[in-house]
């Protein structure tokens, strides 16, 4: 039985904080991090939970990639408080974490209720806001932990780009190469079907159309709405299709070498095309045709879709290598093993178009250098 489905009530455009008028609850946990808090982003969440007198608390101790530490300490001050509302306020890292904090404290209790999430993405990356995953890190074995469950989709996303509009270049281009590496890898998986092909295409089209305008000028608010609705997009669709062995190795790269993840995706990205080029050439051509790239046959549909990628990697200032990213030789043959075992292990390689094998990992991590 192939199945799509989504529980998320998505709000956007310049109203989308309105939504947080409609809901009541007896107290709030705002999971944000310190930026915000600083930006005085969160205080924008806060004036409208005084309006409506819903008692809160700030954790603002989410750091990037969150740790299981961090995750604890929120889940027991969410059971402190007897929260029954989470709203998340940032990038990637404190949805994630609110997430993982909701489904814990929920996990804790006896009564079997959920706390209601809100996620509020200030980046146009992960696609958090509407998935049912959640990555944490165990820093003291240096991996990161991809949680999957139906628990961990928010109730409700606000997309309002105008928490984007301060994003710096470098940031809102890996952070949307990431949304590029989710519907590509969305596209292509095992299990994609007509539901998340339909979104996947659409958030492909979106980012080569405008990333690099949102890169070249932050206060393009045409270009930071539709990198915010192809973020969503990309998200639906990889939450129902899975992912690939792009996300896998970012993991691995993040884990133990703390590589942002964005920037590992938009790196590894290129070699993973030509890596599953063979077993979902055809879909690449797909890609390649519909951004009117050259494309009469399946490998020059691949080829093309490859020197588009690493073209827009380019222009926006990111690495084509792994040896770029202030990672010693040394360092990375020696956990070389180690990655690919995790790589094997993660969740995301399921969704992979082709098989891959320890030596395939291992040879594939090589030409990536």
């Amino acid at each position: 039985m192939t199945q799509f489905y989504s529980k998320t009530k998505i709000c956007y455009g310049k109203d989308a904080m309105d939504a947080l008028d409609d809901l009541t609850a007896k107290h709030a946990l705002i999971v944000t991090d310190a930026f915000m808090v600083k930006t005085g982003f969160a205080d924008r969440v806060i004036s409208y939970l005084d309006r409506n007198g819903v008692p809160h608390t700030v954790f603002a101790d989410v750091e990037s990639d969150p740790s299981l530490e961090t995750v604890t300490k929120g889940a027991k001050l969410c059971l402190q408080k007897k929260a029954d509302l989470i709203i998340a306020l940032g990038g990637g890292s404190p949805i994630d974490a609110a997430k993982a904090i909701a489904y814990f404290a929920h996990k804790a209790t006896t009564n079997g209720t959920k706390p209601t999430l809100i996620a509020i993405p200030t980046t146009s990356g992960t696609g958090s806001e509407v998935t049912d995953i959640a990555v944490v890190t165990d820093k003291v074995k240096e991996i990161k932990i991809p949680l999957c469950d139906e628990l961990l989709i928010p109730d409700v996303a606000i997309l309002d780009a105008r928490f984007t509009r301060t994003l710096p270049p470098f940031v809102t281009a890996t952070t949307g190469m990431d949304v590029l590496t989710h519907a590509i890898e969305a596209y292509t998986s095992r299990q994609a079907n007509a539901f998340t092909t339909i979104y996947a295409k659409h958030a492909i089209r979106y980012v080569f159309k405008y990333l690099f305008r949102a890169f070249k000028n932050g206060d393009d608010m045409e270009a930071r709405e539709n990198m915010l609705l192809s973020s969503c997009m990309a998200g639906m669709a990889f939450s129902n299709s899975g992912l690939g062995v792009t996300h896998s190795i970012a993991h691995s790269l993040g884990g133990i070498f703390h590589i942002p993840h964005g920037l590992a995706n938009a790196v590894i990205l290129p070699h993973v095309i030509r890596y599953n080029s063979f077993d979902a050439g055809i879909r690449f051509q797909e890609i390649a045709l519909m951004l009117s790239l050259p494309a009469t046959t399946v490998e020059e549909g691949t080829a093309s879709l490859i020197e588009a990628v690493s073209a827009l990697n380019t222009s926006m200032g990111i690495p084509l290598g792994i040896g770029s990213l202030k990672i010693s030789n040394s360092d990375f043959q020696n956990h070389l093993e180690v990655m690919a075992g995790n790589v094997l292990q993660d969740i995301c390689t399921q969704g992979n178009p082709r098989r891959p094998s320890h030596r395939d990992i291992t040879e594939l991590l090589q030409q990536a250098w």
